[in-house]
């Protein structure tokens, strides 16, 4: 089995074989290679992952996932779930959340704009995510953030059930089982895990940003229980 830094030296590899599309100008701006992956903040050994869209410009300057608006209200919610109060007023990037969870995204890169990468770049970069969450990652459960990061998994679900869960008022609340399935020298993994959908915790997700805290601390409760 690669180890994590070889992953990461191969998803470079692979983006340096053929473009594709990056904000360079938002990495060049803060002195960092567009080349570069961003693979993942957190631990390996938490039970629970975040997996978001893809970076900001936020998350390129500081060379974690999750760290611009939405991510810090992500990152706010972890701590709160896990310590009971708020995080100490030292702790400005919130850097003790991830002691507690595998924050990740569905792309390690930055796209242009704020739109989301085509379906054909990420598949470009699915098998090493898929590694990353089936091999390397502990954990089995998944919080997806917003409908990109959900449909992420749909190779490894049922689609009638996906599409029944998706179309749910209570969808945020519902949980749904997929069977991961990665690439390793041994041959095929399988990985159970189970999805837990909210929406995107963006400033301009009107409906549900000021509903994102509760529905975050009830999904960690079901993760760590009342008393984590």
């Amino acid at each position: 089995m690669r180890t994590i830094e070889q992953l990461i030296e191969d998803i470079r590899r692979e983006a340096e074989r053929a473009d594709f599309p990056i904000d360079a100008s938002v990495y060049k701006k803060v002195g960092k290679d567009p080349k570069q992956p961003i693979l993942f903040a957190g631990t390996l050994e938490a039970p629970v992952c975040v997996f978001g869209r893809d970076l900001g410009k936020d998350e390129v300057a500081e060379g974690q996932p999750l760290i611009g608006a939405g991510g810090r209200l992500v990152r706010l919610g972890l701590y709160e779930a896990w310590h009971g109060g708020p995080p100490p007023e030292s702790d400005r990037r919130l850097e003790s959340a991830l002691e507690h969870a595998l924050l990740t995204n569905t792309v390690p890169y930055k796209p242009p704009g704020n739109k989301a990468y085509a379906r054909s770049v990420k598949e470009r970069f699915r098998p090493f995510l898929s590694e990353l969450l089936a091999i390397h990652w502990r954990g089995d459960r998944v919080i997806t953030l917003g409908t990109e990061a959900f449909q992420w998994f749909v190779p490894y679900t049922d689609p009638a059930a996906f599409d029944a869960l998706w179309a749910r008022e209570d969808r945020y609340e519902a949980e749904l089982p997929c069977v991961l399935e990665a690439t390793a020298e041994s041959g095929m993994v399988r990985k159970p895990l189970t999805l837990l959908p909210l929406p995107h915790p963006s400033p301009l997700n009107q409906r549900w940003y000021k509903l994102f805290p509760d529905l975050l601390a009830r999904r960690l409760e079901a993760v760590w229980g009342e008393d984590p």
